[in-house]
C-alpha cells in the first residue's frame, strides 16, 4: 500500500491499454504540475486509469474467484502451484499481491485525475468535465468492489495521500461500499442517455449510463446478502436498484443475442462478434503489444486457460489453469445449448490427439469460454501466444441484468420476475418448453442456478456462493474424492476473504490487520 500511494504517476505511463479510444500515444516526460491542463491532457490520464483493467497475469480476479469456486480445480502443471493454493484455500507467501497493487494503483491514477479535473481549462462546456469525472468515478467504484469482494477490509481514500498519511487504517465495509454506491450512483446520473445502438463504435471499452446502473445491481446483490442487510450502505435501496435494472430493459437497448453459443468466439464463424448487443460493459484487449512484454495490451487470462502445451484444432495452447470440475458439466441438462458452449469435453469432441503430459488435476473438461483459438492466434499475428491474445473479458451481460432483476422481483412482482427469469432460459434451450416456475420459496434457488449455468467461467459464481451464505458455499465448493490432488475443503473461518498479502501488512507497520484464517 505505502509503495502504491507514494508513487507519483508520471504521464509517461499513460501508454494504450486496448483498442479505438484507449489507443493512445504516451505524452513525453511531463510532470504532474505541468499536466492536467488541456482536455486531451485529461481524457490521457483517464485512459491510464483504464489501463488499470489490463493489467493481471496468473493472479487475474477472473481467473481466482473462478478457481475459488467449485467451478474449477487450479490445474496447470504438476509444479504450478498458486492456481493450487487458491482452488484449496491454502497459504501462500504474498499472494494477492498483483491484485492489491493493480486495484490501489488505479484508484490512485483514478484520485489524482479528480484531484485535478477542476484545473483543466473546459472552455463553456461543462458536458466532457463531467462525462470524465463519471468514468473516473465508476472506475474507482469499480477497482474497491473488487479490493472490498476479495479482502473485505480494505484502506479507503479518495483523495492522493501525503506521506503522514500513507498507513490509514482500514476501512469499515460498510464506509468501503458507500463510496463504491455513492460513485456509481453520480456515473449513473451524470454519463450521457444514449441507448446501444447510439454508441460510437469508437466508444466501445468505455462505461456507461448503463454499465453504471448494471454494476449498481451487482453491489447491492452482493454486499446485502454477505452482509445480511436491506440496503446498499444507506445509500441504495432494493426498490432503487431494481429501478436502475428495469431502466435498463427499457431505455438501454440491449437485448439477448439469438443464440447462446453465438456469444463465445469458439463458435467461429457463427460468432455475432464483440461488443455485440447483449455486452452492457467488457475490458477491452488487443494483440498489439506484439510481444512486447512490456505492453499489457493482451487478455493474459486466456494462455492461463488454454489446453495445456498443445494446439488442438480448433484450439490455441496455454498452460491448463482452471481444469473444469466434472460436477458443472452434469449440472447441465444435455439439451442446454450453454453445455457445449461453455465447456470443451475431450471425450465429446473427440480430441484424440490430446496427451495429458503434465496437466496437473486433469479432469476431461476445459474452459471454451474464452479459450485461445488456432485460427487467428497471437503468434500468426506476430505476438506471442503468452501476452497477446486479445479477447475481450465481458464484465456485464443484458444476461445477468435480467437475472438480477428477476432476484429482485421475486418479492414484489413475481409475474415480471418469471418473465425476465424465462427470457435467459428461452434463449438457453430455444424453446418455451424448458421453463420452470418461480414461486415465492423456490424462486431464489432457482434463480441462482440458473445463474450458475448461464454464467459458468465467467467470474461470477464465487461471489454467488459467498452471498448465500458460508454453509452454502461450503457445500458446494467442498470437494471429496479418492484422488487427492482433487480434495477441497472450504475454509469458512476465512469468511470467504482472501489473504491480504503480507508486504502490505508489514508497510503499515502494524496498522493493517490480517483477515481471519490467514496467518500473517
Amino acid at each position: 500500500m505505502k509503495k502504491i500511494f507514494a508513487s507519483i504517476i508520471a504521464i509517461s505511463l499513460f501508454a494504450a491499454c486496448s483498442k479505438d479510444f484507449l489507443e493512445r500515444s504516451p505524452v513525453d516526460e511531463q510532470t504532474e504540475t505541468s499536466f492536467y491542463q488541456t482536455p486531451d491532457q485529461a481524457l490521457q490520464a483517464l485512459v491510464a486509469v483504464y489501463n488499470q483493467l489490463n493489467i493481471g497475469d496468473y493472479d487475474n480476479i477472473h481467473l481466482v474467484s473462478e478457481l475459488a469456486s467449485d467451478n474449477c480445480f487450479g490445474g496447470g502443471g504438476t509444479s504450478d502451484l498458486v492456481w493450487k493454493q487458491w482452488d484449496r484455500f491454502q497459504e501462500a507467501s504474498n499472494m494477492n499481491l498483483g491484485l492489491w497493487q493493480k486495484y490501489y494503483t488505479g484508484i490512485y491514477r483514478a484520485n489524482v485525475l479528480l484531484s485535478k479535473i477542476d484545473g483543466v481549462n473546459w472552455g463553456t462546456d461543462s458536458t466532457l468535465k463531467n462525462t470524465y469525472i463519471a468514468e473516473a468515478r465508476f472506475l474507482r467504484a469499480y477497482f474497491y468492489f473488487d479490493l472490498a469482494r476479495f479482502f473485505g477490509n480494505v484502506p479507503l481514500t479518495t483523495k492522493p495521500l501525503t506521506v503522514s498519511e500513507y498507513n490509514m487504517p482500514q476501512a469499515t465495509p460498510a464506509d468501503v461500499y458507500k463510496q463504491i454506491a455513492e460513485d456509481l450512483k453520480y456515473a449513473a446520473e451524470k454519463l450521457p442517455t444514449v441507448a446501444y445502438q447510439g454508441i460510437p463504435t469508437s466508444n466501445y471499452g468505455r462505461v456507461t449510463k448503463w454499465a453504471a446502473q448494471a454494476l449498481i445491481g451487482r453491489v447491492f446483490l452482493y454486499y446485502t446478502g454477505y452482509y445480511n442487510q436491506n440496503d446498499l450502505a444507506g445509500v441504495v435501496t432494493k426498490a432503487q436498484a431494481a429501478g436502475y435494472l428495469e431502466n435498463i430493459i427499457n431505455a438501454g437497448g440491449y437485448g439477448l443475442v439469438d443464440s447462446f453459443p453465438r456469444l463465445w468466439q469458439a463458435s467461429a464463424a457463427s460468432f455475432v462478434g464483440e461488443d455485440n448487443k447483449e455486452t452492457i460493459w467488457s475490458i477491452k484487449f488487443t494483440h498489439k503489444g506484439l510481444g512486447n512484454w512490456d505492453q499489457h495490451n493482451g487478455n493474459r487470462m486466456q494462455v492461463d486457460i488454454g489446453i495445456r502445451s498443445q494446439v488442438l484444432n480448433p484450439y490455441y495452447k496455454g498452460w491448463g489453469a482452471g481444469t473444469v470440475n466434472s460436477k458443472l458439466w452434469n449440472a447441465y441438462d444435455g439439451a442446454d445449448t450453454r453445455r457445449n458452449a461453455s465447456i470443451i469435453s475431450i471425450e465429446d469432441e473427440n480430441l484424440t490427439a490430446y496427451a495429458i503430459g503434465d496437466q496437473s488435476q486433469y479432469t476431461g473438461y476445459f474452459w471454451k469460454k474464452y479459450m485461445p483459438l488456432n485460427d487467428g492466434n497471437a503468434d500468426s499475428k506476430g505476438g506471442n501466444f503468452q501476452i497477446d491474445n486479445y479477447f475481450d473479458d465481458v464484465i456485464i451481460r443484458y444476461a445477468d441484468v435480467l437475472l438480477m432483476a428477476a432476484e429482485l422481483n421475486l418479492g414484489t412482482d413475481l409475474g415480471k420476475a418469471q418473465g425476465y427469469y424465462d427470457q435467459v432460459r428461452d434463449r438457453a434451450f430455444l424453446n418455451t418448453t424448458s421453463r420452470k416456475t418461480l414461486t415465492a420459496t423456490n424462486g431464489k434457488s432457482l434463480i441462482m442456478e440458473e445463474r450458475r449455468l448461464e454464467f459458468a467461467l465467467e467470474g461470477l459464481r464465487y461471489w454467488d456462493l459467498l452471498r448465500q451464505g458460508m454453509s452454502v458455499a461450503k457445500a458446494a465448493i467442498d470437494n471429496s474424492s479418492s484422488d487427492a490432488q482433487f480434495n477441497v475443503s472450504f475454509r469458512t473461518e476465512t469468511q470467504g476473504l482472501f489473504k491480504i498479502p503480507e508486504q502490505e501488512i508489514n508497510l503499515s507497520s502494524g496498522v493493517y490487520r490480517q483477515n481471519p484464517g490467514w496467518a500473517n
